[in-house]
């Protein structure tokens, strides 16, 4: 039996040691915690970069709409240049109708430079890409916004995990003092007649049950820890000390969310579906406007020049320059109804996203007023489970007077501590109720 004591002692005391070698300490409150997975959770950092990502997307769409200049230049030989055939009666009327000759019109060496531009005057794709670029950079923010809420409510919730899961593995730890104590107590009586074996052996098994369930909640802190190190992006080895471990208070300010009612623009999900729809709407407005013609005015400046002597061909001063303005109509005049169906598919893809919007401000009435009853009832059991416990506990404490005294039974006070110890279960497992309902509240109503 005291080599298991031994060993749960170990356990704990290894957990600290190790956690004191990896470097200094930080006391983190619940927002230093949540601060901290804004700056380092990958996830959040991906959704940061996706907002960067459109800006960029989004100048992109802006420089189709600027002039677009390129320059180009060609130096060729024509190692045969190509020969057209004429009828040679047509220069030399000497020359018999028919007589057909090949003459090469081009030389060996050609060279050209020109540099070519165009703007777009007018093109309604374009106009509503442009009009649409804010509601793009919104859509990759509200994203993110959700991402950044879904982090929060998985760090608020392994955050209390914690405290709770030490809250109570401090309580074992008093409880089993108590037994082990007893348990001495009893080795002695055991020696003058006192005590019978039996009783001896049921506190044993008090002990045994007192050092698995200490040993499985510490293991349970330590995995729950590396969670809520993991969900903030920070190593699951550094050491951290939790600080907002004041429960009665944060169940007593938690109630003030039941007064709060569902307004629905604070929740991301939300905005992202409006924003969702406004796209859908350019895109119909950009389907419809496709039927309109398109205006680019066009333009090219260059020199040429051509040589059958290669050694000639760089005096620049025979070149010839050239230049051309110009405008580019583009009438769309039949797509084989492909924009007629485009148009339809988009006016059901709005009606779609409108039906989203509903529904979703169905589903969050829904999770809002769940979440309240929820909220409500594990409060309510909260302080019924509070009552217990402390009765529980004077129950305990009665049952080993009486023991002490020898007017109780070693069977009594082993009731009155499965008893104590049951209470203290369901005093726990109201108060993750309550961090779980309160976290889904926050969500629903988007106060993450």
């Amino acid at each position: 039996m005291r080599r298991i004591y031994i060993a749960l002692i170990t356990l704990l005391a290894a957990g600290s040691a190790a956690r004191a070698q990896d470097g200094a300490t930080k006391n983190m409150s619940l927002q230093d915690c949540m601060d901290y997975a804004m700056k380092h959770n990958y996830s959040v950092k991906n959704a940061q970069l996706d907002v960067l990502i459109q800006n960029a997307q989004n100048n992109q769409t802006v420089s189709i709409a600027l002039p677009q200049i390129s320059g180009k230049a060609d130096l060729n030989y024509f190692i045969a240049p190509q020969s057209s055939f004429l009828d040679a009666s047509t220069f030399d009327r000497t020359i018999p109708p028919g007589t057909i000759v090949p003459i090469a019109f081009s030389l060996h060496y050609a060279a050209s430079a020109s540099v070519s531009a165009s703007q777009i005057l007018f093109d309604p794709s374009v106009a509503i890409a442009l009009q649409a670029r804010t509601a793009l950079v919104d859509l990759s923010k509200q994203t993110g916004k959700v991402t950044e809420a879904t982090v929060k409510y998985n760090v608020m919730k392994s955050y209390y995990s914690i405290i709770v899961a030490k809250n109570q593995l401090e309580i074992l730890k008093t409880s089993m003092e108590i037994v082990r104590s007893m348990e001495h107590e009893m080795d002695v009586m055991k020696q003058t007649g006192v005590v019978e074996q039996i009783d001896v052996e049921r506190n044993s098994v008090q002990v045994n049950n007192l050092v698995n369930d200490s040993i499985k909640i510490a293991n349970l802190v330590t995995l729950t820890e590396q969670v809520l190190k993991y969900q903030m992006g920070m190593d699951i080895n550094a050491p951290v000390v939790l600080t907002d471990n004041n429960l009665d208070a944060h169940i007593a300010s938690s109630t003030t969310l039941l007064n709060e009612e569902q307004t629905y623009v604070k929740v991301p999900e939300y905005s992202l579906t409006l924003t969702g729809l406004k796209l859908n709407e350019y895109n119909l407005k950009r389907y419809k406007m496709a039927a309109l013609p398109s205006l680019i005015a066009v333009g090219s400046f260059g020199y040429n020049y051509g040589e059958n002597n290669f050694g000639k061909l760089f005096g620049f001063s025979n070149y010839k320059d050239y230049s051309l303005v110009g405008l580019q109509l583009n009438v769309p005049i039949f797509s084989g109804l492909k924009r007629t169906n485009q148009v339809k598919e988009t006016q059901y893809n709005i009606e779609k996203a409108k039906n989203n919007i509903e529904n979703l401000k169905l589903g969050l009435d829904f999770q809002t007023s769940q979440s309240k009853t929820s909220l409500r009832n594990a409060i309510i059991q909260y302080q019924s489970q509070k009552r217990n416990v402390t009765l529980a506990e004077s129950v305990l404490d009665l049952a080993r007077k009486k023991y002490k005294a020898g007017v109780g039974s070693n069977q009594e006070v082993t009731l009155a501590q499965t008893e104590q110890l049951r209470a203290q279960n369901s005093y726990f497992s109201t108060l993750i109720d309550i961090i779980n309902a309160e976290a889904d509240l926050k969500k629903a109503l988007g106060q993450l």
